[in-house]
């Protein structure tokens, strides 16, 4: 059934075109999260003010629309899926406010929960809430589903930590809890559904069967259905409501701010593992380890640390151990090392009594802990890795009473077997009883979703029946449990639910058959394909994790939604589709716009970069092989042509004005397909050929300094203050440090492949690379020089694939961090510099190497927040520039109190300058300003 023509026609006068979406490729996109579920909805609108959101609400509810938001997608349980109106967040809900030095934080619900945390670091405090998924879930999203936990336990939660919230119910109504005036008009105007609120309380306290029931399920972790401790544990009715609103995943109502009451972060910490010879062992631990001070206390099955036992980094020991072994990664944190220690003595003295097959001692070396931590978080991934292509990954999440787990542990152990999950394992929050098993599941044909019903009965009757547990701890109920919801919670608190449900959302409208659905098979309907597309994407699992870093998301695809669009092209055309128009949109929505820096596989559980598949895209669509051959082979040549091309665009610049020939670029850009670059006043001139001189022998050091082709095409821009180009630049500041700097001969013939790579010419790009690394070779003198490479992408595409290992390569980084900093005397400048970490410097290791420096430099550094990626990608800052000023959207209100920017990509400073409005400059310009020789 189509939409309403009155509600639409209301829509588009309301919401600009560019952020409606009801194409085929655009619906699909957003029609999956990372559940296993798939909804597409036939009208996406992204919102950017709470009043834009009033107003959707208000046409919905007066034209019976359903309408489901959407934060982050990374929602496992169906909450964030719709076949009516899907509304997401734009960029315009990333507010925040600290207040009382960090004991409370009010935040908009487009916020990362990350980035939460990160403008509390200087407070020592954080939010309660620490998911797995922090990185790249937003606070609409964790104070929805109640999200936790590894160290939240239940007392940290949202529910717990609320100290005010501002809501827009169906009917259009907003509530903010914090402002007086919006209570005492609520108040007025609503009087009769908080008069409802409160007698349902009331009426709720005085059962006392069902009271008791609420407070038993909610001393467990526990999301399963509606909040009704709200019911129990409030009199007042704004705190009912308030407090329901927590958990209710959408289906009562719209969040658009929160605010917390923070929870310290200690900055003193520790981790041990121990692993016990079975499951009874190691869960009587728990119980014991319950009353003593640990922050996190994780459980991993047999089965879980086998899945991750050849992974490399991992110890040896995880291979031999004993088929029936079960571990506790332990963590304790503590405000002083001194109580630390305390608490680690407390600790371990408490399970002394305990047999230990394997014990790793508590560690504060980060190097220690983080190696115990990765195995914890490697096993969800590693079930991901290793499942068939076309079958899903699923994790579940149940909670047993603590002191039922060991039996709880087993019985799920035999229910893997009886169903033939092989590969599911056992991990979870042991504290808690919280345990979430992963399994790959099918979903092709009728067999295969009967025996995952059949196995969902199974392990609704043990959690919820037998043991009287939760069949969602915290992802959430969502459309997977929406049918269990009665079966755990019995029949009177399932109305109950209905009741409240009905009362705030009278029309039905609000995230239909999420938590409550009147359909027993709801989670089994919509079940999402997985197709085979391509072996680089294949393992994708579309968490959404990619996201936040992803410079296209918001513009076109994100490398989740990329891979979602492939998948269905390649599935359709199996099926002997027409897939012509679908892959006409993708080429550019999915292709051209996409930067292909691989920050996204960084993000990945399962290590995908999805920039791989894009190369090899266009590798496909490559049909000016000759040309690339040839231009590679007459690669000094297409220099000297760059830079003639530079001199007469300056030449043009000079006769029209920077503004007219701004203009008038842009027009011939969008005239000419994208084919002609787009001229901007951050556009460089051309760099002078470089000077050779013969090396001589003395007693410095040498350096073989490779200049990249950017550097040695490109200078400064007309408006730069630093008129003094990159390599002299370089050199001086390598002379300085007393390095004598040799070049490779033949230079601008030289190039690392990188250009023909990104176009696809993978055969040109492999030659100039083995041309390259064989002139270094002899420039080094067979290795035995170092080797600094000017831009950070040159040297990570030269060490990609393994580089000669007689040389010894470095970006400015490294070199400058290993080489230059003991050989000079820096005096840190005050005036504030903005950073930018190129996607190369994040792959090469060299992301706080490079701040250091800087901070090194200058008494205030500024890193611009939520930037990862400029979107300048080689050279699409001048054939896409809209990837670019969409990346750097953001960045001119950060940067605004800087007078320089620092990088180590002449061409990502391009695009920073421009949209910036200031200079951004290679590293060395600042380190040479403020350095003088070290007298040694």
């Amino acid at each position: 059934m189509s939409l309403p023509a009155a509600f639409l026609a209301e829509v588009q006068r309301l919401i600009p075109a560019d952020r409606l979406f009801d194409d085929p490729l655009s619906t699909l996109a957003f029609g999956t999260d990372a559940s296993f579920y798939r909804l597409i909805p036939k009208l996406v609108v992204r919102v950017e003010s709470e009043a834009e959101v009033v107003a959707l609400l208000t046409l919905a509810s007066r034209d019976q629309v359903s309408v489901t938001f959407r934060a982050a997608g990374t929602s496992l349980s169906g909450q964030a899926l719709s076949d009516s109106v899907l509304i997401v967040l734009g960029d315009n809900w990333n507010g925040r406010e600290i207040r009382d030095n960090g004991a409370q934080i009010r935040l908009q619900p487009g916020v990362i929960g990350a980035q939460a945390n990160a403008v509390l670091v200087p407070f020592q405090r954080k939010i309660g809430p620490d998911p797995a998924s922090i990185n790249a879930c937003k606070i609409g999203g964790i104070v929805a589903n109640n999200a936790s936990g590894m160290c939240c336990g239940t007392a940290q939660n949202t529910y717990h930590t609320l100290a005010g919230i501002r809501l827009v119910l169906a009917d259009g109504s907003v509530l903010d809890t914090e402002d007086s005036a919006s209570v005492s008009a609520f108040q007025t105007r609503h009087a009769p559904l908080l008069q409802q609120l409160a007698e349902l309380g009331r009426k709720t306290r005085a059962n006392s069967a069902l009271a008791a029931r609420i407070r038993h399920k909610y001393r467990l972790k526990n999301t399963t259905g509606l909040s009704l401790n709200a019911l129990v544990d409030f009199d007042q009715p704004l705190d009912i409501l308030s407090h329901l609103m927590v958990g209710s995943e959408g289906i009562l109502g719209f969040i658009s701010a929160v605010t917390y009451d923070t929870v310290p972060d200690h900055p003193h910490k520790a981790s041990a593992l121990l692993v016990f010879p079975d499951v009874e062992h190691c869960c009587r631990a728990v119980t014991v380890l319950k009353s003593q001070p640990v922050s996190a206390v994780e459980l991993l099955d047999r089965r879980s640390l086998r899945s991750v036992q050849d992974k490399p980094g991992m110890p040896t020991w995880v291979k031999e151990l004993s088929p029936t072994a079960c571990a506790l990664l332990i963590e304790s944190r503590a405000a002083s090392q001194s109580l630390l220690h305390e608490q680690l003595a407390q600790i371990m003295a408490s399970i002394a009594h305990f047999p230990l097959e394997k014990q790793v001692d508590f560690s504060e070396d980060p190097v220690v802990y983080n190696q115990l931590w990765k195995i914890r978080k490697d096993t969800f991934p590693a079930v991901g890795a290793v499942r068939q292509t076309g079958t899903t990954v699923i994790i579940e999440d149940v909670t047993f009473p603590v002191e039922q787990l060991a039996e709880g542990v087993n019985r799920l152990l035999a229910l893997f077997d009886t169903h033939g999950y092989d590969e599911a394992i056992i991990f979870g929050h042991a504290l808690e009883g919280n345990l979430h098993f992963v399994f790959t599941q099918g979903f092709d044909t009728a067999e295969q979703v009967a025996r995952y019903d059949a196995f969902m009965q199974d392990v609704a009757q043990l959690v919820a029946v037998e043991f009287g547990g939760s069949l969602k701890a915290e992802h959430g109920t969502g459309r997977n449990m929406a049918p269990f919801v009665e079966l755990e919670w019995g029949y009177d608190a399932h109305q109950l639910m209905w009741e409240i449900k009905r009362l705030l959302d009278p029309k039905g409208i609000l995230n239909p058959d999420v938590i409550l659905s009147h359909d027993p098979q709801i989670h089994l309907k919509h079940l999402k394909p997985l197709p085979a597309a391509d072996e680089i994407v294949d393992k994708c699992i579309e968490c959404g994790f990619c996201e936040p870093v992803c410079p296209s998301k918001g513009l076109t695809l994100s490398p989740r939604q990329r891979i979602v669009i492939w998948r269905d092209i390649q599935a359709r055309q199996r099926d002997g589709q027409n897939t012509r128009a679908l892959r006409e949109d993708f080429q550019y929505q999915g292709v051209d716009t996409c930067a292909a820096t691989g920050l996204c596989a960084q993000r990945c559980p399962v290590g995908i970069n999805t920039g791989d598949l894009v190369r090899k895209l266009r590798a496909s669509a490559a049909n000016h092989s000759t040309s690339a051959t040839w231009l590679a082979g007459h690669f000094a040549g297409a220099l000297q042509g760059a830079r003639l091309t530079l001199r007469l665009a300056d030449g043009a610049r000079r006769l029209l004005g920077a503004p007219l020939l701004a203009k008038t670029s842009e027009t011939l850009h969008k005239a000419s397909g994208n084919r002609l670059p787009q001229w901007t006043p951050a556009m460089p001139q051309a760099a002078a050929p470089i000077q050779f001189h013969a090396p001589i022998t003395d007693a410095r050091p040498r350096v073989v300094y490779l200049a990249a082709c950017v550097s040695r095409a490109m200078g400064p821009s007309f408006s730069d203050r630093e008129q003094v180009p990159l390599i002299d630049k370089t050199q001086a500041l390598l002379e300085k440090a007393g390095f004598q700097v040799v070049f490779p001969a033949e230079q601008d013939s030289l190039c690392c492949g990188q250009p023909f790579a990104s176009k696809g010419y993978a055969e040109q790009a492999d030659s100039k690379r083995q041309e390259l690394i064989d002139a270094l070779l002899k420039a080094s003198r067979g290795g035995l020089d170092p080797i600094y490479c000017d831009t950070s992408p040159c040297t990570l595409r030269l060490l990609q694939d393994g580089l000669d290992s007689r040389l010894n390569l470095f970006d400015p980084v490294r070199f400058i961090r290993e080489h230059l900093l003991d050989r000079l005397e820096i005096q840190p400048q005050a005036t504030p510099v903005a950073v930018h970490v190129t996607c190369s410097t994040q792959h090469l290791g060299e992301s706080q190497g490079l701040i250091d420096i800087v901070k090194r430099c200058t008494r205030e550094v500024i890193i611009p927040e939520g930037i990862h990626c400029c979107g300048f990608a080689g050279d699409k800052g001048f054939t896409t520039p809209e990837l670019n000023a969409h990346s750097l959207r953001s960045l001119k209100d950060a940067v605004q109190h800087c007078d320089e920017g620092v990088s180590t990509s002449r061409t990502c400073e391009i695009g920073l300058s421009h949209h910036a409005g200031i200079d951004y400059h290679g590293l060395v310009y600042l380190v040479d300003r403020v350095s003088r020789p070290r007298v040694l």
